[in-house]
């Protein structure tokens, strides 16, 4: 008989963070982090015209990211060429200042994009809530976190009480089983599930991921997996605590020492769901089928393998996909039935923080070794932290031999917000988290790959197939 008692893992994480329940069934969660960047400086300019303090400083992590320049760093924010971009490096850092928050600012040794920086540093723990400006603050969730984006006047909710109502998401599982293929990365997993359930099959869920492939993913591809949980309209992604998350955190800056730690470790080894915990949904994928992964049109779900070809949207049966597909297809200029592999790539961006950690830069200098780009190819690691790891590797010289650029840590091309652009019409190759018309650029075509597709593609001057480079 199945227990009544058993619980997810989102569930213990919400028990252990409620202090109160509204009437229409929301929480009052307790919030262990608050994560910025530059955006919600007007959550600090609202606390302080009140007069209010931040409640709990130490647990407030500032991070400059999204509007840093990736080249020119030595001349620190008179960089930034774009006054307005400049104004808000410097606003963090002044809130920072003033209400005594953790922060890494544009010259911090430990500066990065903000979802890169808290896991490395050890921030991440199994069983916390996670909050942040930033909708990708999911990615925590590879932790055994309950971790999410939230909106300025949520921050500011966060800086003055360090809590948050919350509308508990349902528990939807996804269950991966089976090993992943050579060249099959977690980038590929998860296109692979947005494109199964749809850019809105994850709506007002937390998605835990499992299953003897997710078990199998090292850290750095959890992340990855749990990254792109919100582009399936999801609000968290967690994957349960084991001894990979373990040894992954042993030693790292905020992680416990001693005794602290031998408790902490014991405490998160409960943190997994229980047999028999109910879901409200799930879905099964055997990731011993699938391949290397590319999106060919505006959302994230308009995707397919490598070796397919463009759909004919005619066949869709949903009117809505449909109708969408055909839109994206006008703006990627596009046939439907061309080859994926006939697509001709203008230029390749390397980085965000889906896929611009240390695994995710190895991954394409082993496509690179010994090759040369022919197009033009920026890599941009996740963090200064990365970028000092990959360079004591040598990954950097790999990288720079076969023509990439080699750049200073921030979002980038991602989100266009620091000035690295996709010209207008050109089709970018780019291993960050989004395609939607305009996102990186005006006019910009972007196809989602993992690192070592983005590589390949560099070297193929269109998409290919990163088992041709490394062998099936």
């Amino acid at each position: 008989m199945m227990s009544t008692t058993a619980r997810t893992l989102l569930k213990k994480v919400v028990d252990l963070h409620a202090v109160a329940r509204n009437d229409d069934g929301d929480l009052l969660l307790y919030v262990d982090y608050n994560v910025v960047h530059e955006g919600p400086f007007y959550a600090f300019d609202g606390l302080a015209r009140e007069g209010r303090e931040v409640a709990r400083p130490a647990q407030t992590v500032a991070c400059a990211d999204h509007y840093v320049p990736t080249t020119g760093r030595d001349k620190g924010t008179a960089g930034i060429k774009d006054a307005e971009a400049r104004d808000m490096v410097e606003r963090l850092r002044q809130n920072a200042e003033r209400t005594r928050i953790v922060h890494f600012g544009i010259d911090h040794p430990q500066q990065g994009i903000m979802h890169v920086v808290v896991p490395e540093q050890g921030m991440a723990h199994p069983g916390m809530v996670i909050v942040g400006s930033d909708s990708h603050t999911c990615t925590n969730g590879a932790f055994g976190a309950f971790a999410f984006g939230v909106g300025a006047s949520q921050v500011k909710h966060v800086l003055a009480t360090q809590t948050l109502w919350v509308k508990v998401p349902r528990a939807m599982r996804i269950d991966v089983q089976g090993e992943l293929a050579p060249g099959v990365s977690a980038k590929d997993l998860a296109l692979a599930i947005i494109a199964r359930i749809g850019m809105a099959g994850g709506a007002g869920a937390a998605l835990e991921y499992c299953g003897s492939a997710v078990r199998a993913l090292s850290m750095e591809a959890r992340m990855t997996l749990c990254n792109l949980t919100v582009e399936a309209g999801a609000r968290s992604g967690m994957v349960a605590p084991d001894e990979k998350t373990f040894e992954y955190l042993r030693e790292l800056p905020y992680a416990p020492r001693g005794a602290d730690w031998e408790a902490a470790r014991s405490f998160w080894q409960t943190l997994p769901s229980d047999p028999g915990a109910v879901f409200d949904s799930e879905v099964s994928i055997d990731g011993s089928r699938l391949g290397p992964m590319v999106t060919w049109g505006t959302s994230q779900d308009e995707a397919c393998e490598v070796g397919s070809r463009i759909p004919e949207p005619a066949l869709i049966d949903d009117p809505g996909r449909r109708a969408r597909a055909e839109r994206a297809l006008a703006y990627m200029g596009i046939a439907p039935g061309t080859p994926l592999t006939d697509i001709a790539i203008d230029r390749v961006f390397i980085g965000s923080c889906t896929n611009a950690r240390l695994d995710d830069l190895r991954a394409a200098a082993r496509v690179a070794a010994g090759r040369k780009v022919r197009i033009p190819a920026i890599v941009v690691p996740g963090s200064r932290t990365v970028k000092r790891q990959a360079e004591a590797e040598g990954l950097h010289e790999v990288l720079l031999s076969a023509g990439f650029e080699w750049r200073d840590a921030g979002c980038s091309m991602c989100t266009g917000s620091n000035g690295d652009l996709v010209p207008s019409g050109e089709r970018c190759a780019s291993t960050s988290n989004r395609n939607m018309e305009g996102r990186q650029g005006k006019g910009s075509r972007t196809h989602l790959m993992s690192p070592a597709m983005a590589a390949a593609a560099a070297i193929s001057g269109r998409i290919a197939d990163v088992r041709e480079f490394i062998g099936s």
